[in-house]
């Protein structure tokens, strides 16, 4: 099956100037590009009018891998590929649906209270089974990285504790053979558990696989505010730099490709740490550490609703929790951490506590305090004892327009949209229009120029994963396109829960989007697995 695209402005994913011409798809692959290609033997002609056509855009930071092996997993994936999203690198923040035991004892905990494997058609912790049950049956192309929290849950459950020497070589083991089937990585998450138990001597030793396979290490911290509960100082070192250093020394130490996770900053006394981390990040380049990181186009994130608990809470029984002496500590820490940080109730916003709780969704904390008559503390530790410590949290500010900015212009950034789409309660507004969003600021002058941004989303994303043949409009490489509407997506207002300014979409060289039309029968094969090799 021959397609022909023309009258395109095309940006190639290179970060080259546009040029107008046409692409001749063939099958799944580009065959053809240049500035006029005759229509004879073509099977479809696409006449795009003028409007720009990039490569598809790849999510650098995404949790689908979740959703992938779902029994209808198309609702999962819609509202991406609407902002121009085809593939995606997924088993970030240390939480994969890979890379376990297929009789794990501990299968309860893998997901550490995010996520579950729902009614997904293998739960085999395998990667290569993974792949062959996904490979042309989920909607958008994938690349996986092996969660170090699911691999530790597996072998340990959510210990508070060193791993035994048994314990922690099998963890390894599980992420080496995630590696050798193919992951693009493996990623930690700090503050998830069992991550969060996870001291430096086990972390250089998982940050040494990635450099023995040369894969990436990506990261979520410890830390993203200048105070947290993953450090028992509230004076001092910001806890994100902490952070921040703890990783520093695990990269120089092991030589790993470093990536940091949403570079955020939690709270507005935390605004400030943005210069000194993109100074440690240089400082890392100049040491030879292929170091990275990536944004959001967004000022909250979504998490448990235990992000701001310490560990040593999250780990007490509920007899231990009631205890006076123990709410007292807990009670102060908090305080004197919210004036530390510029973050408080206020901030903090449900989005979902559970079924019959409905009430809260959309709310803050402080409000609910307020509507039970409760303290901020006591109305936030009840949410919390509600959802069964499950609950999920919208929060804010994670960062500023004015860092976004200065972000998208850094050659060291890459683009991603952290989200997912909820069965209930707030969605994440980046499963929106974050993408768009990036191309917004570029055609307005706040971004960086938009052959730039495009290759940001595309062929550095595909470079810096080693994803094969994508990322790119050039012969050879996948049919994965997206056309948009610059004039569009200029004149538009963001933060509608709709996206704007895509107007065709093409994965694996079937066009499954046209305006507001999705080809549901064609998305049910269209995505391909991405084993990275070598």
């Amino acid at each position: 099956m021959k397609k022909l695209l023309k009258n395109a402005r095309i940006y190639d994913g290179t970060g080259a100037a546009p040029f107008m011409g046409d692409v001749l798809v063939e099958d799944e692959r580009i065959a053809q590009v240049e500035k006029e290609i005759p229509a004879d033997g073509a099977d479809e002609v696409i006449d795009l009018g003028g409007l720009s056509l990039a490569p598809g855009f790849i999510d650098a930071h995404s949790h689908n891998d979740w959703f992938a092996l779902r029994s209808e997993p198309l609702p999962w994936f819609a509202p991406f590929i609407r902002q121009g999203i085809t593939t995606f690198v997924t088993g970030n923040c240390g939480i994969s649906a890979i890379g376990f035991d297929k009789d794990c004892p501990h299968a309860d905990v893998i997901g550490a209270g995010l996520f579950g494997f729902g009614d997904s058609r293998i739960q085999s912790g395998s990667l290569a089974a993974y792949f062959a049950a996904a490979d042309h049956a989920m909607p958008c192309n994938m690349a996986v990285l092996a969660g170090h929290c699911t691999s530790r849950a597996a072998v340990s459950g959510s210990a508070n504790r060193e791993l035994t020497p048994e314990e922690e070589s099998r963890m390894l083991a599980l992420l080496e053979k995630a590696l050798q089937e193919g992951a693009a990585g493996i990623s930690l998450g700090l503050m998830y558990d069992p991550g969060l138990y996870a001291q430096l001597p086990e972390l250089k030793k998982v940050a040494a696989l990635c450099a023995k396979y040369d894969r990436p290490l990506t990261v979520h911290p410890r830390a993203n505010s200048a105070v947290s509960m993953s450090y028992p100082e509230l004076l001092g070192r910001s806890h994100l730099l902490r952070a921040v250093d703890e990783l520093k020394e695990i990269a120089l130490e092991t030589k790993c490709r470093l990536h940091y996770s949403h570079a955020i900053f939690v709270g507005r006394r935390s605004f400030k740490d943005k210069d000194e981390f993109l100074r440690i990040i240089g400082e890392l380049r100049d040491a030879g550490v292929d170091a990275m990181f990536d944004i959001y186009n967004e000022l909250l994130g979504v998490s448990v609703i235990t992000v701001i608990l310490p560990a040593w809470y999250q780990a007490m029984s509920q007899a231990e929790r009631r205890k006076p002496l123990n709410r007292l500590k807990l009670t102060v820490l908090v305080y004197a951490s919210s004036l530390l940080l510029g973050f408080g109730f206020k901030d903090i916003q449900v989005a979902y506590i559970g079924p019959g709780y409905e009430k809260y969704e959309g709310k803050s904390v402080h409000d609910i305090a307020r509507e039970e008559g409760l303290s901020d503390l006591a109305a936030y530790l009840m949410l919390c004892e509600k959802s069964d410590f499950k609950g999920r949290v919208n929060m804010g500010p994670y960062t500023t327009p004015e860092i976004i900015s200065d972000f998208e212009k850094d050659d060291r950034c890459l683009y991603m949209t952290d989200a997912w789409v909820e069965e209930h309660g707030v969605q994440n507004p980046a499963i929106y229009d974050c993408f768009p969003k990036f191309l917004r600021d570029s055609l307005l002058g706040t971004g960086d120029t938009l052959a730039n941004t495009i290759h940001r989303m595309t062929g550095a994303t595909a470079d810096r994963f080693r994803l094969a043949d994508c990322g790119y409009i050039r012969p050879g490489c996948y049919a994965d396109l997206t056309v948009f509407d610059e004039g569009e997506i200029r004149a538009a207002t963001p933060d509608q829960e709709k996206p704007f300014g895509i107007r065709r979409v093409f994965i694996s060289g079937r066009q499954v989007l046209a305006g507001d039309a999705l080809d549901e029968a064609a998305l049910k094969k269209t995505g391909r697995a991405i084993p990275v090799q070598g």
